[in-house]
């Protein structure tokens, strides 16, 4: 028989004090209920319930037993809830990954929002640029910011960026003017090593696809150092709209070329699978599409 079922009639009996109470809720009949008490106490050895025509009572072994058994179907019904994608209140360990630029600039204002949302789920959140594999490191679900044509996972998007050729006002002044994409090869320029093009920078412009292959001064694997780097007058750099815009406009960087466009990236929120999705991972989902709607680097 089915132990977790046999707790379930037993409890029942008892909180109802009778068979015939208990086999209304549990859809069952009154004989049926007998045969689950029944073979409990047979399974276990043990007397639980003393039955008379008139009244049930509980054992000193069926009281023990009563209080236990309530609580394993307790801590049954939250863990099916903590991962049940129909849970009416998304509980447990959330585990994002995002890359760390994206995840301090635009990710960390909205956690406190979505914890004060969902007080139940506890977030852990992983910043790094490398690509993660979110089923062998344990992760619900991360924000990549990529093309996604070719990716097995699930994904959602929040937002687009494209990438801006820049520098600082300080730097086009002291150095040789950029009026074509050629001129870029007289520049020293600082390279994201994790950019995907690598040396070789690829723009539409004018008269259709053109690339320059480019010499790197300053190699780094953070795109918020690259910018610092920039900000400070020590070269040009190529960096997504979502850490530029803002000093775009505020004339700490200057768009060079803006003739030519480089690639334009998606930003999704990604996941394994659509099948089974715990309800945790979907309002994440759902609460990130609706924030990113309206992006404050595209405005």
């Amino acid at each position: 028989m089915d132990r977790a079922l046999e707790m379930q009639v037993f409890c029942m009996v008892v909180e109802k004090g009778s068979f015939v109470g208990a086999a209304e809720p549990l859809d069952m009949s009154k004989a049926a209920i007998s045969r689950y008490v029944s073979g409990l106490e047979e399974r276990l050895g043990a007397r639980l319930l003393h039955r008379t025509t008139r009244r049930l009572s509980l054992t000193e072994e069926g009281r023990q037993f009563y209080h236990q058994a309530r609580e394993v179907l307790a801590l049954m019904g939250q863990a099916e809830a903590a991962v049940s994608s129909t849970a009416p209140e998304p509980s447990g360990v959330l585990r994002v990954n995002a890359p760390v630029s994206f995840g301090v600039l635009h990710l960390a204002p909205v956690w406190a929002d979505f914890m004060r949302a969902y007080p139940n789920v506890e977030l852990d959140i992983s910043l790094n640029d490398r690509l993660v594999d979110l089923v062998e490191e344990g992760f619900d679900a991360a924000v990549r910011i990529a093309r996604m044509e070719n990716s097995s996972l699930v994904g959602r998007r929040l937002a687009g960026t494209r990438m801006c050729l820049c520098a600082s006002p300080d730097y086009l002044a002291s150095h040789s003017p950029v009026r074509k994409l050629a001129d870029l090869t007289e520049h020293g320029v600082i390279a994201y090593t994790n950019f995907a093009s690598g040396s070789e920078w690829l723009f539409e412009g004018p008269d259709g696809s053109e690339s320059v292959r480019t010499r790197s001064i300053i190699r780094c694997n953070n795109g918020d150092t690259c910018r610092s780097i920039a900000l400070a007058g020590g070269g040009i750099s190529l960096q997504p709209s979502f850490m530029v815009a803002q000093d775009l406009r505020a004339g700490d960087l200057v768009e060079i070329l803006p003739e030519y466009k480089s690639v334009e990236l998606g930003i999704y929120v990604v996941y394994p699978s659509r099948k089974h999705l715990p309800s945790k991972v979907r309002v994440l989902i759902n609460f990130l599409v609706e924030r990113f709607s309206q992006p404050e680097w595209e405005r």
